[in-house]
């Protein structure tokens, strides 16, 4: 059985944003979901790539001028 968790981090200022999301998955398995809601511009362009960094699959969807929505599968 897999976790599914959101956080709306839209008005959270880098790097806040990429700690909380590190943080949360930290405590997911391999497989749960993370449901990520970002501004758009530095908090997009810095915490995308860390979370691919750290492992885990990021998928980016969204046509908000102002924010995006980030679909996070733990990698562990």
């Amino acid at each position: 059985m897999t976790d599914s968790r959101s956080l709306d981090l839209r008005g959270t200022p880098c790097p806040v944003n990429f700690v909380r999301c590190k943080l949360t998955l930290e405590t997911m398995h391999p497989g749960d979901q993370l449901d990520v809601d970002l501004d758009r511009g530095e908090p997009e362009e810095m915490v995308v790539p860390g979370l691919r960094d750290a492992g885990h699959l990021v998928v980016v969807s969204g046509d908000d001028p102002a924010w995006v929505h980030l679909q996070v599968t733990c990698g562990g």
